[in-house]
């Protein structure tokens, strides 16, 4: 995938992996519009446009009209926006369920919606989904994100799939535990104490563009949380009974009264 000259629209842009695009995509010859719902605390940035959007909101696919009436240039989205709650589900507010569906995966499948039919018509573009290694494996404490990035691999999929015959590029990235400020401390603690590796922000963005560079259809980040994935695919009693081992120490998290 080219990234020379192109324009991409960065959803997420002002959290811990967007940001970490945001000057990679440049240097690389891209210009970038990062949409956030408050666009006033973004600073100027040479070759970067800020634009309102509110992805959890109910309007949004007109926001996307309205987006892409004023940027008609755009030919690339990068969809990395998400939200979390490390709880248990009884403890789960109905009002974070929804915020997390809408925002992991309703808006994903809305932008998607939308430009698909305008990057059909352009020529060669893309649109680059970053999901999660719990997209592929269930963890405890994590039923809706969990839930919403399942579904999100899912709809990547098929997809890419359907549009096999275009010359639009979906591409799907799976990272592991990244060291975000969507994270709370306990959480951090939760990854100590489980042995978990976790990456920061910068490596995940340098693996999201080189799937980029290498017109990858999926990436899995991490070892062995690959090795996982692929194990939990095939032989899901295997990874039930090492989570089963761990549920002392996560649900000694759970119940602590910090989190849920």
């Amino acid at each position: 995938m080219r990234l020379h000259d192109r324009v991409f629209l960065l959803l997420g842009g002002t959290g811990g992996i967007g940001k970490a695009l945001v000057d990679p995509l440049v240097r690389s010859g891209a210009r970038v519009i990062v949409a956030s719902r408050h666009p006033e605390n973004l600073g100027h940035r040479e070759g970067v446009s800020v634009v309102h959007l509110d992805l959890a909101a109910v309007d949004l696919d007109q926001q996307l009209v309205r987006l892409s009436e004023a940027y008609p240039d755009i030919d690339g989205v990068i969809h990395c926006a998400g939200q979390n709650r490390f709880a248990g589900l009884p403890a789960m507010a109905v009002s974070e369920l929804d915020a997390q569906l809408t925002v992991n995966l309703r808006s994903a499948m809305l932008v998607a919606r939308h430009f698909v039919p305008r990057f059909d018509k352009v020529g060669s573009s893309a649109l680059v989904f970053v999901g999660s290694t719990f997209g592929s494996i269930g963890f405890p404490g994590y039923t809706a994100y969990c839930a919403t990035k399942f579904g999100l691999r899912g709809f990547t999929e098929a997809l890419r799939r359907e549009l096999a015959d275009t010359t639009v590029q979906v591409v799907y990235v799976a990272p592991r535990a990244t060291a975000t400020e969507m994270n709370p401390e306990e959480v951090n603690e939760l990854n100590r104490a489980l042995g978990n590796s976790v990456d920061t922000p910068e490596t995940v963005a340098s693996q999201i563009l080189e799937a980029m560079k290498h017109d990858d259809r999926r990436r899995f980040l991490g070892w062995p949380e690959k090795l996982f994935v692929v194990i939990n695919g095939v032989l899901p009693r295997i990874v039930d009974k090492a989570m089963l081992k761990q549920l002392p120490i996560i649900r000694r998290f759970l119940n602590s009264g910090v989190l849920s």
